[in-house]
């Protein structure tokens, strides 16, 4: 399954989202067994099943969800969680609006645009607290900052918001957007940058992109978009429905005190949670080892939130992001942060 096939389409076409809008109930009580449960009343307990869809197939951003599942959190929380993989992820936020499923890992400006678009999303959790993808370049050439990019050639794969980060990161440095040439490479940023078709590339991860790229002798240098005039967002959120959030409250509540036992083990135990993503990799997206290793170290700091539970969000943070993309033309309509996202 390609990389960048999972990669975000930012605006939802609300004609689609209607098409899919069939109201279904946010959750089934089911009974199951856990042979990991530590203690007898816990097994065979009566639990209330809600569903989860994954962004992108099983990786190392994903540790925390099996170590709650592996580990019993999510049935001494009395759930029945189901972790599913996307058949295609631009279809995910509009299955939570028509609560299809429960809950989905998606991205803050994509929440936001997607309330723009009316689609009744919210972010109950921040995931990956800043942004994973960077402009890269190569390592050995004679870029040194995003201004060096002025008259030069990026390859993007057609997502507004990557134009809109490209042009405030070279403007931000000094250099002239508008001197650049963009260029859809589609999902193949990899190929494009590793033969030198483009000077630089926005899209990629510096957890997956940059790591793949290093292994295979293309060792290229990344500018974090926060440094260059891109606010600092959130590059993961969990997802719920306005009506999951109204019905399911106590339950979503129940799954994050899950996931933050979950992400306190893969902290604790980063090898050992490894082991566990490891055994729920995807036949059709095999994992290599090395790279989630790396992968997980780059990850863990980057989704610390301090002194406040794993999962807090700051308003200021969604403020900042909703001003950012309507200063660059990405909301269709005027929304309040404040209805992006609540802390349960």
């Amino acid at each position: 399954m390609n990389r960048l096939n999972f990669q975000r389409k930012w605006l939802i076409p609300l004609c689609l989202f209607c098409s899919v809008l069939i109201l279904s109930s946010c959750g089934k009580a089911s009974t199951v067994s856990d042979p990991s449960a530590s203690s007898s009343n816990i097994e065979n307990k009566q639990t209330h099943k809600l569903t989860i869809m994954l962004d992108w197939y099983p990786n190392a951003v994903h540790s925390f969800l099996y170590a709650a599942e592996q580990n019993g959190y999510f049935l001494e929380e009395g759930l029945d969680v189901e972790i599913q993989m996307p058949a295609d992820s631009n279809d995910t936020l509009k299955l939570v609006a028509a609560n299809q499923i429960d809950l989905a890992l998606s991205y803050q400006p994509q929440v936001l645009m997607a309330r723009s678009e009316n689609i009744p999303v919210r972010s109950i959790a921040a995931i990956v607290r800043h942004p994973l993808n960077h402009l890269m370049v190569p390592q050995a050439g004679d870029i040194h900052s995003p201004k060096d990019l002025t008259g030069k050639q990026i390859g993007y794969s057609s997502i507004p918001l990557y134009e809109a980060m490209i042009r405030t990161m070279i403007q931000n440095d000094g250099g002239d957007p508008k001197a650049s040439k963009l260029i859809d490479v589609g999902f193949d940023l990899i190929p494009a940058i590793a033969t030198g078709q483009v000077d630089a590339i926005m899209g990629g991860f510096i957890n997956h992109e940059q790591l793949i790229l290093e292994k295979e002798g293309h060792p290229v240098k990344g500018f974090n978009p926060t440094d260059y005039g891109v606010p600092d967002y959130y590059e993961l959120v969990l997802v719920a429905s306005d009506q999951g959030v109204q019905n399911s409250e106590s339950y979503f509540k129940k799954f994050l005190n899950a996931i933050i036992k979950g992400q306190q083990y893969v902290q604790e135990n980063p090898e050992k949670a490894l082991n566990l993503l490891l055994a729920h990799e995807n036949a059709t997206s095999p994992l290599d080892k090395q790279i989630e290793e790396k992968s997980l170290e780059i990850l863990l700091p980057l989704m610390n939130a301090g002194d406040q539970d794993f999962g807090y969000q700051e308003s200021a943070s969604w403020e900042k992001v909703r001003q950012w993309l309507s200063d660059n033309d990405l909301l269709s309509t005027d929304i309040k942060a404040e209805d992006a996202f609540i802390n349960l």
